[in-house]
């Protein structure tokens, strides 16, 4: 079994899933609750942290019929950073007739891109291979048993701050779970919705949280560029709050069965009720009056993704699709108002596929990254058993499988 744990702003989602003896996955438990605890992303205090977690953990034991130990966790929010690092290794001495690059050469080459200097207060979080350079021959895959004098790899490195992951590690096991690994959220979330040729072709996926929004440009089949923009949906639900002069509670309530962020977008239009305070009677607005709310933050948002990207990134073109995934992408024209910021028509909201169980719980863009967690970490849980095959059945050769500990490597290191 592998549990993905997603501790949002507002929401802690979960998913269990069984992995197939051919590797395939199904969901079999998945649950959702309220947040405790949590700010911005960040963790303020461990405590309701911790219970919110293992609420959320035991309703997915039961929708599962299954004990959880241990989970694999999501991490995202401004205290991410990435940047794209070069290693160079030697292949053939000076003099020396040339030969085959080796598994070997290749690990050489990313442990001196990953030897960046990283301050203490920050740590490694993931060291993603883009491509190879073999004697000037750029853009190579998998450079293996290729002839070669000089190699070159171009990784994304990705760090996050030392405290968050500790106290994120530490609620988890205060709420008693061991944390197997701890992965971006929008790594984890490519892994569910995006497709390799839109990694190929260039795209942009937008997660849309609670507190904050979490960016991952994808070229070539490797992320290019990470960003997180400091604003959220919250944002959104306290302007409501704050124009109509009611709680936060009821103006996200208000967002969520009745907001729309495209004004032209809206044809029928409906009335919304604006619950009464501090004795004063509700009140009638209209969809479209809440529109002219949402629709000029929405676009702010959207316009600050955008600068971030042409900021942090040197890609000049993009030919895939802007994906969107979290809470916010579920708004109603979501998707026209992005078209118009970014000027493309290439934009959809990403659903992860379907994997059996109960799919109406999970095939949400919110539920992205927690099912990503799942796909992701289905390697380690092969690996285990492959060990535990080699020391029942093998001959005790104790070879390593290359292709899963590559995996490993993008995932974990």
């Amino acid at each position: 079994m592998i549990v993905g744990l997603d501790i949002g702003t507002s929401c802690i989602r979960v998913a269990i899933g069984e992995v197939g003896e051919d590797g395939s996955v199904e969901i079999v438990g998945t649950s959702v609750r309220k947040s405790a605890g949590m700010r911005n992303g960040l963790i303020v205090n461990i405590e309701d942290a911790a219970a919110a977690i293992k609420d959320a953990v035991e309703v997915a034991e039961q929708n599962a019929g299954a004990e959880v130990t241990s989970c694999a966790i999501g991490i995202g929010g401004t205290q991410i950073e990435g940047l794209n690092q070069q290693g160079i290794t030697p292949v053939t001495p000076p003099g020396k007739p040339r030969r085959e690059v080796t598994r070997a050469d290749i690990d050489r080459a990313i442990d001196n891109a990953r030897a960046v200097f990283i301050p203490q207060d920050r740590e490694l979080l993931h060291v993603v291979v883009q491509s190879f350079t073999v004697d000037g021959a750029a853009n190579i895959k998998d450079p293996v048993n290729m002839m070669c004098t000089r190699l070159e790899a171009d990784v994304h490195v990705i760090t996050a701050s030392k405290t968050t992951i500790q106290n994120v590690k530490r609620c988890v096991n205060r709420a008693g779970y061991m944390p197997i690994g701890v992965m971006l959220k929008t790594l984890a979330a490519t892994e569910a919705v995006v497709h390799e040729d839109e990694m190929d072709l260039g795209s942009i996926l937008i997660d849309m949280g609670a507190g904050t929004t979490d960016v991952l440009v994808l070229l070539g089949g490797a992320p290019v560029c990470t960003v997180s923009i400091p604003v959220g949906g919250n944002l959104v639900t306290n302007d409501i709050a704050v124009v109509k002069g009611i709680p936060v509670s009821a103006a996200e309530k208000i967002k969520i069965e009745s907001g729309c962020c495209w004004l032209d977008g809206i044809e029928d239009e409906k009335e919304v009720i604006i619950p009464g305070v501090g004795g004063r009677d509700p009140e009638l607005t209209t969809q479209t009056e809440l529109c002219q709310i949402i629709q000029p933050r929405v676009e702010e948002i959207f316009s600050m993704v955008r600068s971030a990207v042409i900021t942090n990134s040197s890609v000049s073109q993009l030919s895939g699709n802007i994906i969107l995934t979290g809470g916010g992408a579920q708004m109603e024209g979501v998707i026209e108002c992005a078209q118009a910021v970014f000027g493309t028509s290439s934009v959809r909201i990403g659903v992860p596929d379907k994997f059996g169980g109960r799919e109406s719980e999970y095939r949400k863009p919110e539920c992205a990254t927690v099912i990503g967690l799942v796909l992701s970490n289905k390697n380690i849980v092969q690996e285990k058993s492959s060990r535990k095959s080699k020391k029942l059945f093998s001959s005790g050769s104790g070879e390593k499988d290359e292709n899963i500990l590559k995996k490993l490597k993008k995932i974990f290191f």
